[in-house]
Order: C-alpha cells, then sequence, then structure tokens
C-alpha cells in the first residue's frame, strides 16, 4: 500500500510545510551544532599550535611527525587555501596531501628524497602565505600571550568549521531524525537490537530494530554490503515477511536533492533484485524536496514518509 508516491494532489502542501519544519529546527539547533563542533575544533588547532610551536616550526620533520596538522595549516593563510589549491601552489603530489589528510598518514612507498623536498614546498607556502593579522607574533620577536593563541585559534577553527558547516549540520539532522524515530517505536513497545547482533533480514525478530544495518545485496557475481539507516521489524509480522527499510533523509535546499535521488533510485533496485518485491524501502524526509525529487522517486517504485507527519508510519504495519 502506498503512502505519498501515490498522492501528488498533496505533495506542494508536504513541501511546504516540510520546509517550514526544516528551517524551525535549523533557527533552533543548528547554531548549537556548529558550536559544539567549533569547540572540538578549537582544541584540535591548539594541538596543532602546539606541534609547531605555535606556527614557528613547520619544518618536513615536524608535518612528517604530525601529519594531522596540513589541514589546520591551509587555514591558517591568508587567503585560507583549499586542498587542491594548496597541491597547485606548492607543486606537490595529490596522493601525499590526500593521503595526508584523509587517512592521516604518509604514503608508504614515497620516494625519501621527494617526499622530504615536497613536504618542504608545503612549508614554504604556509609561511610565505602566513596570515599575520591573526598570527601577529610570526615574523616578530615577541612570544605570543595565551591570549593571541586562543584568539588566533578560534579564528582558524572557524575557517575550518566554515569549510564542512553542511556535513556538520546533515550530521545533527540524521542524529536527530533517528532519534525521532526511535521515540516514535519506543512508545509502540518496539525495541532497539542489540548492536552487535548480526541478524540477517530473512532473521529479523519481531517489535524489534536496529540502525545503520549494512544489509548484503547482489552486486555483480558478488554480495557488497549497503547501508540502510534504520531496519524495523512489523510487531505483528507475517510468515516469510521482511522488515521495512527506512532511509533517512534532510536537505537544507533545493539545490542537491536532484543530484541525491539517483543514490535512493540505485540502492532500492539492488535491494529488489537481491530480495524480491517483499523488499519495503522507504525515505523519511525532511527539509526541501520538491515536486522533481518526489516524482522521480515515485517513478522508481520509492515511497517515503514526512517527519512531520511521522504518524504516517503506522501505514506500513509498524
Amino acid at each position: 500500500m502506498k503512502i505519498n508516491a501515490n498522492r501528488p494532489d498533496r505533495w506542494k502542501t508536504d513541501i511546504a510545510q516540510s520546509v517550514d519544519f526544516y528551517n524551525e529546527w535549523f533557527l533552533r539547533f543548528a547554531p548549537q551544532a556548529f558550536r559544539e563542533t567549533r569547540i572540538e575544533t578549537t582544541e584540535r588547532v591548539l594541538t596543532t599550535f602546539q606541534q609547531t610551536h605555535n606556527l614557528t616550526n613547520i619544518a618536513p620533520d615536524v608535518l612528517r611527525a604530525n601529519p594531522t596538522a596540513v589541514e589546520t595549516l591551509r587555514m591558517t593563510t591568508a587567503p585560507p587555501l583549499a586542498r587542491d589549491r594548496l597541491i597547485g601552489l606548492a607543486g606537490v603530489s595529490p596522493n601525499l596531501v590526500r593521503s595526508i589528510e584523509l587517512r592521516q598518514h604518509i604514503p608508504n612507498r614515497m620516494n625519501e628524497q621527494q617526499l622530504r623536498s615536497e613536504l618542504q614546498r608545503m612549508s614554504d607556502v604556509f609561511q610565505k602565505l602566513a596570515d599575520v593579522d591573526i598570527l601577529p607574533w610570526l615574523g616578530s620577536d615577541n612570544e605570543p600571550s595565551e591570549a593571541e593563541i586562543y584568539r588566533a585559534a578560534t579564528i582558524v577553527a572557524d575557517r575550518l568549521c566554515g569549510a564542512v558547516a553542511n556535513p556538520i549540520i546533515r550530521n545533527a539532522q540524521e542524529r536527530r531524525q533517528l532519534t525521532a524515530i526511535s521515540a516514535w517505536l519506543d512508545e509502540r513497545g518496539y525495541r532497539v537490537i542489540d548492536p552487535g547482533s548480526r541478524v540477517t533480514l530473512d532473521a529479523f525478530p519481531p517489535d524489534r530494530y536496529g540502525f545503520r544495518v549494512n544489509v548484503p545485496v547482489k552486486h555483480g557475481a558478488h554480495h557488497v554490503n549497503v547501508p540502510i539507516d534504520a531496519v524495523v521489524m512489523p510487531k505483528h509480522a507475517q510468515p516469510n515477511e521482511l522488515p521495512v527499510l527506512i532511509e533517512a533523509k534532510s536537505a537544507g535546499d533545493f539545490t542537491n536533492t536532484n543530484k541525491r535521488r539517483k543514490e535512493e533510485a540505485t540502492k532500492n533496485a539492488q535491494l529488489r533484485s537481491t530480495y524480491g518485491d517483499r523488499v519495503r524501502y522507504v525515505l523519511f524526509l525532511c527539509g526541501y524536496f520538491d515536486t522533481g525529487y518526489l516524482g522521480y522517486e515515485a517513478a522508481e517504485g520509492i515511497d517515503w514518509v514526512w517527519e512531520h507527519r511521522i504518524d504516517d508510519l503506522a501505514e506500513l504495519g509498524l
């Protein structure tokens, strides 16, 4: 039974209500999520300051011993440098910078002489472009005060957080959505499954649910795991019934949703090719999802529940 996919007459009303719902949450809670991340990031920046003696020593050996400092150092320049911009200015291997920043280690097979040369060139860029307005002690004989160090660290942390603002908000929103689903299920007598349980879809016990469950699907001649945000087995499940698979989706603008819609369609196709028509894969939507997005998902056989009307989950037999 369809819930919303076959009701285009109410899509526009739901879109407007969902946008209002998201915006209200954003205004109330997003600043808090951003502040909490900024506090954590400031501590990380202060650690980099300690490792580099307040940026007075960013020699190759220091960068090699503290690869996590590179991302922070990109934000200490004027202007702050994107990762690819650093690669171009320093003329270094993209693999080196991405390995340092994304995997926090130096590539094992890199030639020693080349490594030292490229780390030196990165260091030269950081020194040449150092933002002396926020790092006033550089180029002088004065030791920075604790107040100057902390002020600089908070500015650099703001720059780092600004570069990843959308993921910060998206992660906070996802946590909130899963909490809402959990509260709704708990009120109706469902119990969360032990996170360490290795339960297959075919053996998922009634009145139980789990979050971020890896579900194996066919991928060519092999099987791969696809993550599902919430898996719920109805209390009164029939023999051979599969649990409901719920994907939490939020969006703070209309721009990127159409880029993401193919991801759900691909996942739904993989699930159906593996488990057949017994699969019930639905989206849990909050925010900016326009009629183009909804029409695409409906055409792919995907239904959804709006968070502002969470009681529609009951229509899934939950």
